[in-house]
């Protein structure tokens, strides 16, 4: 049997990054890759891919860099095409793509409440779907929530919560269907606050008030959420599957 530690690496795996071109995507990239993943970086700003995919040829591995809206049900089939093409198959989907919104729920405009919707829950299903058609048994996917899909905001925002929170019932149900012929765990993780271009958004003191709320009294960081994502993208969490790990500081928890 493997030591334990060995249990976390995704040596000849491929993994498949949403949303991967900044932010908490681009660190998620190359932690797959530093525990041993090719990675397909997929994302609307391919400008910015290009930074990733020279981070994650550093960390020894190969890089398959594509434009992807997901909120298109055929590119995400492309990007599943691509995949196979170049790899040859796909072991590991990390969902992350996302948008935020924070607009009084009286306010909100109904495009703007369907365009977080449509990017956050649709295209993480289109995503699911197109690889759960190639993905062999022991492949994993993961699903980017939030904390604030499980328990109540400090603003208004009802499209992002809702979102999120759809994607922890689509966990649950994707995890039914595919677990027993198909073997494909999915799985979600509900972040808190991490230094991200969403969360720099939030004024000063709103972001003061939201530590001072968690037990640990900070905010996270990356590092913290990546070992979250290989653990649940590896065979470490084999018999895990429907289950959403909040990594909030304790925010969800009391």
């Amino acid at each position: 049997m493997a030591g334990v530690l060995d249990l976390f690496r995704l040596d000849g795996k491929v993994a498949v990054v949403t949303g991967a071109s900044s932010g908490l995507g681009a660190g998620f990239a190359v932690a797959l890759a530093q525990a041993g993943a090719d990675v397909v970086l997929g994302a609307r700003r391919t400008d910015r891919l290009a930074k990733v995919s020279a981070e994650v040829i550093g960390a020894g591995r190969r890089a398959l860099p594509l434009a992807t809206d997901v909120r298109e049900p055929a590119q995400c089939t492309a990007l599943v095409d691509a995949a196979m093409g170049h790899f040859g198959k796909v072991d590991v989907l990390i969902n992350n793509a996302g948008i935020g919104s924070a607009v009084p729920a009286l306010k909100e405009h109904p495009d703007e409440f369907r365009r977080v919707i449509d990017v956050n829950l649709n295209g993480a299903y289109w995503m699911a779907q197109a690889c759960g058609r190639v993905m062999q048994p022991g492949s994993s996917i993961v699903n980017i929530s939030s904390v604030l899909g499980l328990i109540n905001t400090f603003s208004p925002v009802a499209a992002y919560a809702a979102s999120k929170a759809g994607l922890i019932g689509l966990t649950r149900d994707l995890s039914q269907q595919w677990a027993g012929r198909r073997g494909i765990r999915v799985n979600a993780v509900a972040p808190g606050y991490f230094a991200t271009e969403m969360t720099a958004e939030i004024p000063e003191d709103m972001m003061t008030t939201i530590v001072q709320s968690a037990p640990l009294a900070r905010i996270g960081e990356q590092y913290e959420l990546n070992a979250a994502i290989v653990f649940l993208a590896s065979p470490a969490s084999s018999y895990i599957t429907g289950s959403t790990l909040a990594v909030d500081g304790g925010l969800s928890g009391h």
